[in-house]
């Protein structure tokens, strides 16, 4: 099989969904293929901040510029993927006063609203800072849901015309007479994992930390330098503001509270593989154990998962940093045609997921300039879908009585399309009662993502709660049916359940054990999925009293 686009974008990440966007917006005829879900990369395994720039203040003023430039655009174009909690980049007694004085003049030269707080204002914010800390510095972080925002880029670019193909992942380039010209990818989603070839007229590599791999296969050195962190997921939000450590750079200082959930992070961790690499205990207990220094409840809380991120790090060779914090968080853009002698294909590297609009927006004009488009970039101002008029959040409240929790949150997730999503005729039950999804959600989500769950896990939410979807997997895969099989149902079933418990592993103690060992006892004796006669063979039928139904 094979097809014809003018650019084909490769990776399906914040950058990579946001250059689809831009490039439909301005008319260009665009494809965008990524090898997983949407998120897949580093976008769907970050602790969710909307930086301020406060945190690079000190050491990358551009980036923090950069940083609060794009802050105040996400804040209008995608009101309903953002929390605007503010942010404390709290001092503690061993802390030096001269880097807090560096922090908040670096603050305002970079034109980032600050603002001292003494101790006692500081904790009339946060009740649960340590009693010892002693000031804090406010600036506007915020927190932001990368998958939503995702969803929303993708979303916008086909809604302008654009293609965009998950599980998909590319298994060469294909390169005549010295020139990209396209790319093979293989439809892992399809029965018979069909093949098909993409021919381009420019192909953007934006696969972050993976693409020094889509380099090899045109034979071009990127010198990404991939490094991990940990983020751990608390069960409750013990802080409603993102709380920053003020100190240089260093692992563990930062606490972000996410919807239901506070995520602690980070680590900094150089690998050679985004995908091979340690996941070690002692960087779960160092965030836990450096964070309770600033909010102490945290030690005594349940983590629900931890998980791990690879940050897509880039620096020219010539640099030679030593340590991954020194490696600048500024993006580049890497023509091929001019660094390498190889036409066809551009690459985006390094960066931020808070300026991911803005480096979509340098590589489109870049791709742009070269098919000789004259369209100019429109991101910074129309709203994502949803959030095309959120003050209209409120008029909803009150049109489908939704003043309980569970109303309110479904419309803070859905934003201007609650109206489409949640006028129903039929029952419309809780079927993730940690995260409030109802079922009308749920159908919304797999009329876009069909079968796949953790696709309308990241849409929704649903099975990201203290249960880890222990009490709620089961029923998303019922909802599956009867457009779907009973093998299709039950796969999709075992395939986020599995998901769920490559978190929920790196967090068995206290009660967190005892939610997994519940969770288990549910599907292993209850649900009998651990001996289920219908995965091995033919029901006994006759071994029930009825018989065969």
């Amino acid at each position: 099989m094979e097809s014809q686009t003018a650019v084909l974008v490769i990776g399906g990440g914040s950058t990579g969904c946001g250059i689809a966007r831009d490039l439909a917006m301005r008319g260009v005829d665009v494809t965008l293929v990524e090898q997983g879900n949407l998120t897949h990369g580093t976008t769907g395994r970050m602790h969710g901040l909307l930086h301020s720039g406060g945190r690079y203040a000190v050491s990358d003023q551009k980036s923090a510029r950069e940083c609060i430039e794009e802050n105040r655009v996400l804040r209008d174009i995608a009101a309903h993927c953002v929390e605007e909690t503010g942010g404390l980049f709290v001092k503690r007694p061993e802390d030096t006063e001269a880097y807090f004085q560096e922090k908040l003049a670096g603050c305002r030269a970079c034109d980032i609203p600050a603002e001292v707080l003494t101790a006692e204002e500081a904790r009339e914010v946060e009740p649960y800072l340590a009693p010892d800390i002693e000031k804090a510095i406010w600036v506007p972080d915020g927190a932001v849901d990368p998958f939503r925002l995702c969803v929303a880029n993708a979303a916008s670019a086909e809604q302008h015309g654009g293609r965009v193909l998950t599980h998909a992942p590319v298994t060469d380039l294909v390169v005549e007479a010295g020139e990209v010209v396209g790319a093979k990818i293989r439809h892992e989603r399809s029965s018979a994992k069909k093949t098909e070839t993409i021919y381009a007229d420019h192909v953007v590599n934006a696969t972050g930390a993976w693409a020094g791999r889509l380099g090899d296969m045109a034979g071009v050195d990127i010198e990404v330098r991939p490094s991990k962190g940990v983020m751990t997921i608390m069960n409750v939000r013990q802080v409603d503001t993102v709380v920053n450590r003020c100190r240089p750079k260093g692992d563990a200082d930062i606490v972000v509270p996410h919807e239901t959930t506070c995520i602690l992070g980070t680590t900094d961790e150089e690998v050679s593989d985004p995908e091979d690499y340690p996941e070690e205990q002692w960087e779960v207990d160092l965030v836990i154990d450096e964070l309770t220094k600033l909010v102490p409840i945290l030690g005594e809380a349940r983590t629900i998962r931890s998980f791990w991120g690879v940050r897509p790090l880039y620096e020219p060779p010539e640099v030679g940093s030593d340590d991954p914090t020194d490696i600048t968080r500024d993006f580049f853009l890497l023509d091929h045609a001019e660094r390498d002698g190889l036409p066809g294909m551009t690459s985006i590297v390094g960066g931020k997921f808070t300026t991911y609009r803005m480096m979509a927006e340098s590589i489109t004009d870049h791709v742009c300039e070269k098919l000789g488009v004259r369209a100019a970039c429109e991101t910074a101002d129309v709203p994502l879908p949803g959030s095309e008029d959120f003050s209209v959040l409120r008029d909803y409240m009150d049109e489908f009585g939704l003043r309980s929790p569970v109303g309110r949150r479904s419309v803070q997730r859905l934003g201007s399309r609650a109206d489409d999503v949640l006028s129903t005729d039929v029952p419309n039950p809780v079927l993730c009662e940690c995260e409030a999804v109802t079922r009308a959600e749920v159908q919304d989500a797999l009329s876009a993502v069909g079968t796949d769950l953790n696709a309308l896990r990241i849409r929704t939410r649903a099975s990201m709660g203290n249960c880890q979807g222990g009490f709620c997997c089961h029923r998303l895969a019922s909802e599956l049916h009867p457009d779907h099989d009973e093998e299709v149902a039950r796969g999709a079933l075992d395939e986020l359940y599995q998901e769920r418990w490559k978190g929920e592993r790196h967090a068995l103690w206290g009660e967190q054990l005892s939610q997994a060992a519940l969770n288990h006892a549910l599907h292993a004796a209850t649900l009998n999925r651990d001996g289920d006669p219908a995965k091995t063979g033919t029901p006994n039928w006759d071994a029930f009293d009825g018989g065969k139904p």
